[in-house]
């Protein structure tokens, strides 16, 4: 038996569904990510050579305007799963790592539902504008097709704060995020070694 799956059996139902989901999470945002940026680049070069020496792309500006919504609402997930997002860690840091995770857990909470409450009255959002029926002016798409993403975007992101919730209540250490323990600072400088 490897390694891998003996390590996979101890875990508690809760830590396999975590680790699963964080697993299909990444390589979906990873892979959404990567495309968008990707995609955007290679759009925006050719509109520049073919503005130069021919006629603009039409539907340039549109597609970018999607690719970066894309980008924005995907990438807010992977922030939150990579702790990467806006948060007090000053004080954090001078806490007892019990109350730590305290913290950790109530901000984790009160985010979660935060981005839930945003994934919802974006969802309506969503609706409305497919009750508007309006199309963009190039392509002639639906304009709430570029807007799917944006309570998609909030979901997940309130997925990974419940992922944290998750991690902090089944792990001894305290998590900052469900990939990150809350000392990643450190170790990136090198002031400690785990």
């Amino acid at each position: 038996m490897s390694k891998n799956n003996t390590w996979e059996k101890e875990l508690t139902f809760f830590q396999k569904f975590n680790f699963n989901t964080g697993k299909f999470i990444n390589g979906v945002e990873v892979s959404i990510l990567v495309f968008c940026v990707a995609a955007l680049g290679i759009l925006l070069i050719a509109n520049v050579f073919a503005r130069t020496f021919f006629q603009s792309i039409y539907f340039a500006e549109e597609v970018s305007k999607f690719l970066v919504m894309l980008t924005t609402f995907s990438g807010m997930s992977y922030g939150v799963r990579k702790a990467r997002h806006i948060r007090m860690g000053a004080f954090l840091d001078f806490m007892p790592p019990k109350m730590e995770k305290t913290f950790l857990i109530i901000i984790s909470i009160i985010s979660a539902l935060v981005m839930g409450i945003m994934a919802w009255f974006s969802y309506l959002y969503l609706m409305n504008a497919f009750d508007l029926g309006h199309t963009t002016p190039a392509l002639r798409l639906p304009k709430w097709t570029f807007y799917v993403i944006i309570p998609i975007g909030f979901a997940m992101a309130s997925l990974q704060y419940i992922r944290t919730i998750i991690k902090n209540l089944t792990e001894d250490e305290p998590w900052q995020s469900p990939d990150q323990q809350s000392e990643y600072e450190d170790e990136q400088t090198g002031e400690t070694t785990i």
